[in-house]
């Protein structure tokens, strides 16, 4: 059920992080992968055995004309399209942010999963599988984070709204909430503080902690799961842990 043997791949920000595990794993899985990034993606792509292609994901154009790129390398129609590339800028309170801000991670979190969804079924297989990488941000909100916050909540929407649309056509359509993972985009000793705490699990995320979860919505193994928003946190989101409650009240227990 997870196997992907015969299937097509394309997953934007696939050079690094948890695009680059997801492509690893597909291709491990018998996937053939094309990864779609800004930065060059010869050497990553050649690295674990995939195809490069860019792809700057705030441009609708760029992101139509990189699956248009990789339906003709792979020569056949895409089975699996993973919307996954994103920025991390966060920081200042909303009053302070500035317009370059907005507009950045507006394009780059939300606009490309728009672009993504828009163009991505014209080039897919009925019955293939769209995963987009929105955030626990998207419903745990924390000061300084409104502007990326709102954009991990939109590709919430989106996720719900594509599956609708795309239903008649077996197309399942998902997102992937992660918590804080080890990548370049992670927060480093903050977060790994925030996750000591705030987790049940008491730890940051590696990437490999994510890339099996989008093998299952990949596979065949999700074939009955569509607009769904899946929390991959650790256990942040079950609430306050005795960690936590030791930090605030000096008791691991709740008060009573």
């Amino acid at each position: 059920m997870f196997s992907l043997e015969g299937k097509t791949a394309f997953i934007t920000g696939g050079s690094s992080g948890i695009g680059r595990a997801v492509a690893e794993t597909f291709i491990a899985n018998g996937a053939r992968v094309v990864i779609a990034d800004i930065v060059a993606t010869g050497d990553a792509a050649s690295e674990i055995g995939a195809t490069g292609v860019h792809c700057d994901v705030s441009s609708e154009a760029s992101v139509a004309e990189a699956l248009g790129a990789a339906v003709a390398v792979l020569g056949k129609n895409l089975d699996i399209v993973v919307l996954n590339a994103g920025v991390g800028d966060v920081g200042p309170d909303l009053s302070e942010t500035e317009q370059a801000l907005i507009e950045k991670v507006t394009r780059i979190n939300h606009w490309s999963v728009i672009y993504g969804l828009k163009h991505a079924p014209a080039h897919m297989n009925d019955g293939g599988s769209i995963i987009s990488t929105a955030s626990m941000a998207a419903f745990i909100s924390v000061p300084g984070s409104a502007v990326y916050s709102a954009g991990k909540r939109a590709v919430t929407s989106l996720t719900e709204m594509a599956a609708l649309e795309l239903g008649n056509r077996g197309i399942r359509v998902k997102c992937v909430c992660p918590g804080y993972t080890a990548t370049a985009l992670g927060s480093g000793e903050e977060g790994q503080r925030i996750c000591e705490a705030f987790t049940a699990l008491g730890r940051v995320a590696e990437v490999d902690d994510m890339s099996g979860v989008y093998l299952f919505l990949a596979s065949q193994a999700s074939r009955y799961m569509t607009g769904q928003s899946l929390k991959v946190d650790g256990g942040w989101d079950c609430g306050p842990t005795a960690t936590l409650l030791e930090l605030v009240t000096g008791s691991n227990q709740a008060p009573g």
